[in-house]
């Protein structure tokens, strides 16, 4: 079992603590959870029917671990939703230059404040499937959702994304075309 855990622990401990602090939206309370949701995978690996693959049941784990933190907060809806300052990330990329950066770091802040007033599902979908590129089978595994419902859920979520980027887009008076709301399909 060492071995095991030892395996899943290394492929996977640091998406699921990408995901649990995308969620949480603090530092600490997601290395608590990922430590949370490992004794789980400890406890219940026995039970682990391998009906689905290893990394969407570890990720259901995760959100379930997440979903049982927030329940715990007095105030979880509050918090999931406040609880980030959006204003202390900073991207940091080498490559293009200062400028290019400048804008990209608040198209990007755009695009995560504007997640940020989603629902928990709709920011559910878009985390799993666009910043942990799960694929939309993947994502319904982890929530335990038909693939149907998390199409239309990524739909709407991309939609009401699109909308308060041009909202935003007309009060700054910036184009929205210099930022992709679109995955590619492969």
């Amino acid at each position: 079992m060492d071995s095991v855990f030892h395996d899943l622990y290394e492929k996977y401990h640091h998406e699921i603590y990408q995901f649990i602090y995308y969620m949480t939206k603090n530092r600490e309370s997601a290395e608590d959870l990922v430590q949370e949701v490992y004794i789980r995978v400890m406890k219940a690996y026995d039970r682990f029917e391998g009906k689905s693959s290893e990394k969407t049941w570890i990720y259901s784990i995760a959100r379930n671990v997440t979903i049982d933190y927030f329940r715990k907060q007095k105030r979880w809806r509050d918090k999931i939703f406040s609880n980030f300052d959006w204003e202390r990330q900073m991207i940091k990329d080498t490559q293009p230059i200062p400028e290019e950066v400048a804008i990209m770091n608040d198209d990007i802040h755009d695009i995560y404040q504007c997640l940020n007033r989603c629902t928990i599902d709709q920011r559910s979908v878009i985390i799993l499937r666009y910043i942990q590129a799960l694929s939309i089978s993947e994502t319904a595994e982890v929530l335990n959702w038909s693939e149907s419902k998390v199409k239309t859920t990524q739909h709407r979520a991309l939609k009401a994304i699109k909308k308060m980027m041009e909202d935003l887009s007309g009060k700054e008076g910036d184009p929205i075309e210099k930022t992709p709301l679109e995955r590619k399909r492969n």
